[in-house]
């Protein structure tokens, strides 16, 4: 009987296609083409004796068998991909510990400590993955994360690291030589830098946002120029571009070293309940790596300035 069912490689083409109901997209998922898209589903429905999709000369619609193939798939896919992450988790050893995380806390905080975890635990090897996309603990190969957000997650154990307050930095350079900074209102004649979020209808703290907290209320934002990245804000203040709103705590040393100012005082606080967290599945609380990665980052979380 399995000789009849299509191999995974089939599958993941058949539930793409039939995902977005279009050939071409499913292709540029893939990395394949239109036609080799058709073609393998073609072989699945010689394959299987069924029609799994109508054919007009625009659009094609999913049958009632590839309704019910389609949820078989996806339910079938995402159980292997789980079965693939633990036998990978469990293969790998005990020494290794995988932990995601974004690049701007991977480069403005976590990548300036690491070594001292390193030579406080020689025996635990610490990889990263570096993305803003949430990992799946289930289904990715990592172990614990650290992610901005209100901290509940179903499922997971989160810590609170520290509260984010938001500040405006630039470059000595351009304190030094661009148009003076004595009020508020001087930034006007600078090109100023933020980020663009919101969640859970919490917004991250904008110029418009800083300029009504420092009693400027005619400010326009029109001009302003919006990242997609923290990361990016910041880097356009550190090149001298830009006046940027940055989170203190990614950025004190930068400001300890120099490489950034703050002009004004004023600083915005993130909504209280939203923070950057470190997360594990409770089924790995008491792992020997999570127990002493975690006892370190919060030590490290205690001593950083906010």
């Amino acid at each position: 009987m399995s000789k009849l069912l299509p191999g995974t490689r089939a599958l993941r083409t058949f539930e793409a296609a039939a995902r977005h109901l279009n050939f071409t997209r499913a292709a540029d998922e893939l990395g394949l083409t239109p036609a080799a898209v058709s073609h393998q589903i073609k072989e699945i429905e010689d394959q299987l004796d069924l029609v799994l999709f109508t054919r007009t000369s625009r659009t094609i619609r999913l049958t009632e068998a590839g309704t019910v193939l389609l949820e078989a798939s996806v339910d079938a896919l995402d159980l292997l991909n789980r079965a693939v992450s633990r036998a990978r988790k469990m293969t790998r050893g005990t020494a290794l510990l995988k932990v995601t995380l974004d690049a701007q806390f991977a480069t403005k905080w976590l990548m300036r400590r690491v070594d001292d975890f390193r030579k406080q635990k020689p025996g635990i090897e610490v990889r990263f993955d570096i993305t803003y996309d949430v990992r799946d603990f289930e289904l990715d190969d990592v172990d614990v994360g650290i992610r901005f957000g209100a901290g509940k997650y179903p499922g997971l154990r989160a810590h609170r690291l520290f509260e984010n307050i938001i500040i405006p930095v630039c470059s000595p350079a351009l304190l030094a030589s661009g148009p003076p900074l004595k009020k508020p209102r001087d930034l006007f004649h600078h090109t100023l830098a933020h980020i663009e979020w919101s969640r859970q209808g919490v917004t991250w703290p904008n110029w418009r946002m800083w300029m009504q907290a420092a009693g400027v209320d005619d400010f326009d934002d029109s001009r302003t120029l919006v990242f997609r990245t923290s990361t990016d804000a910041t880097q356009a203040a550190l090149d001298g571009n830009a006046v940027a709103l940055a989170d203190f705590a990614m950025v004190a040393s930068d400001l300890s070293q120099g490489r950034l100012v703050q002009p004004f005082e004023l600083g915005i606080k993130v909504a209280q309940d939203f923070a950057y967290f470190l997360v594990y599945p409770e089924a790995i609380a008491e792992d020997p790596r999570v127990i002493a990665f975690r006892e370190w980052l919060l030590e490290e979380a205690a001593k950083t300035p906010t």
